[in-house]
């Protein structure tokens, strides 16, 4: 079973940046591909980023490329997300997933754990 905790959501106005973090409780972390979702109320989870525990390799939805970056550290057991330039649309509860495979799936249904959530806010 491996927990997964988020943490640095908050209020930003529009333009603005938010670093969310996710720790890991394992002490396999480095064998597990990790993933950012959201979910805007209304709405479906949807994929936002992933990395590979391999080669670190890192995908993005079309919606964030450019403003966004995923990045972990193996050590700490911990990934990032880095949000750039932030737009009202991408207030939503962001989710840390962990999926046990080299391969970043950006279903929701293909993740193996998940974190309870945290809330970002983007003011216009």
């Amino acid at each position: 079973q491996v927990q997964l905790v988020e943490s640095g959501g908050g209020l930003v106005q529009a333009g603005g940046s938010l670093r969310l973090s996710c720790a890991a409780s394992t002490r396999t972390f480095s064998i597990y591909t990790m993933g950012w979702f959201r979910q805007a109320p209304g709405k479906e989870r949807e994929f936002v980023a992933g990395i590979t525990w391999g080669f670190g390799n890192r995908y993005y939805a079309e919606s964030v490329k450019g403003r966004f970056t995923i990045s972990r550290d193996n050590a700490k057991s911990t990934v990032y997300l880095q949000m750039n330039s932030l737009k009202p649309e991408d207030t939503a509860t962001y989710y840390c997933a962990a999926r046990r495979s080299d391969t970043v799936i950006t279903t929701t249904a293909a993740q193996d754990y998940w974190g309870q959530g945290t809330q970002v806010t983007v003011s216009s």
